[in-house]
């Protein structure tokens, strides 16, 4: 229908109104200025997605990013990597020192593990994409702060409708959190597909925490077989 390019849009307006308005609830203002500081700020945060937009657009759209205070410690923008047309996207919290070094996302100690399980799902890195909730390395690793994620939510969203994946696989709680709109714990989310605006996401646990815990290995390999069974299904029904 014509309509429903106008839908879609309007959707994606609404939904970065309500980043906005939380980014200022939770720093206890009621509204904000038209100054040019504020104009920097805000750019980008109601983009959205143009018909046929790829992942070249939307990077040049990030350009040298500078939305957040994220860029002020940040060696590379790490925006993702793999498969333009992949069928299944990892999305991981955001770029730790090795992957700040390099600018490609998941290449240390948990990007070798990724890249395992990976392999034992039959596939390779360059047929899935991966990236991140944040596009740069927080000081020490720490998880990212909600205005950081504010700020980044909008280009991951559209780097995965311009993907279009057949399923998500979000790793960790960060990353399920932000894609969901949830804070119930990674343990309860996990083990089940839930729906991202009409696609099947499998929350799991980040392979950096299977590192520290390596007995919930099997629990990612049962998430990894369902999202194999589903990837399967949709070819042959294909």
């Amino acid at each position: 229908m014509a309509t429903e390019p106008l839908f879609q849009e309007v959707l994606q307006i609404v939904d970065a109104a309500v980043l906005t308005l939380r980014r200022l609830s939770r720093s206890g203002q009621t509204g904000f200025d038209c100054n040019e500081k504020t104009r920097n700020v805000l750019k980008g945060w109601g983009k959205g997605v143009s018909a046929g937009e790829t992942l070249e657009d939307i990077r040049t759209d990030l350009g040298d990013c500078q939305r957040c205070g994220l860029n002020a410690g940040r060696t590379r923008i790490v925006f993702g990597a793999g498969d333009p047309d992949a069928r299944l996207v990892f999305v991981g919290e955001g770029p730790g020192y090795e992957e700040d070094r390099q600018g490609e996302p998941f290449v240390g100690a948990a990007g070798r593990l990724l890249t395992k399980i990976i392999g034992a799902m039959g596939l390779t890195r360059d047929r899935v994409y991966i990236c991140n909730v944040v596009k740069c390395r927080p000081p020490g690793n720490r998880n990212p702060l909600p205005d950081e994620m504010d700020q980044c939510l909008p280009f991951l969203k559209r780097q995965i409708k311009s993907i279009q994946p057949r399923v998500i696989c979000a790793l960790g709680s960060v990353a399920a959190h932000a894609l969901l709109g949830t804070e119930a714990p990674i343990s309860r989310l996990r083990g089940r597909f839930h729906d991202w605006e009409g696609i099947p996401l499998m929350p799991s646990y980040h392979p950096a925490y299977l590192l520290r815990n390596p007995e919930k290995k099997r629990d990612v390999w049962e998430d990894m077989k369902q999202i194999m069974a589903l990837l399967d299904g949709s070819r042959n029904a294909g």
